[in-house]
């Protein structure tokens, strides 16, 4: 069963892969992070960590923005942009 830590792992590799892509944000959606992680869908999802999860990294003063979320606040369709940080030139 995926652990916070596990989401949270996965959450900033996706973050990492856009920002290598050159992208200056990663619009991530809980159900594809589930998925990634593993046990989603399934009966004994852990969907709720996830989103917390997505929430605890959200940084509005960053420029981050909650693009779509369910009204219980937690589930597959919670879709936040974060906002990527420059890469810096080697010197």
């Amino acid at each position: 069963m995926p652990t916070s830590e596990d989401f949270k792992t996965e959450l900033y590799r996706m973050m990492n892969e856009a920002l290598f892509e050159g992208k200056a944000t990663a619009e991530i959606n809980a159900g594809d992070l589930h998925r990634r992680v593993g046990g989603y869908p399934g009966p004994n999802h852990r969907m709720p960590t996830c989103c917390v999860v997505m929430l605890a990294a959200f940084a509005p003063d960053a420029g981050d923005v909650i693009l779509e979320q369910p009204p219980s606040g937690e589930g597959a369709d919670l879709t936040i942009k974060y906002v990527l940080p420059k890469l810096q030139p080697p010197s």
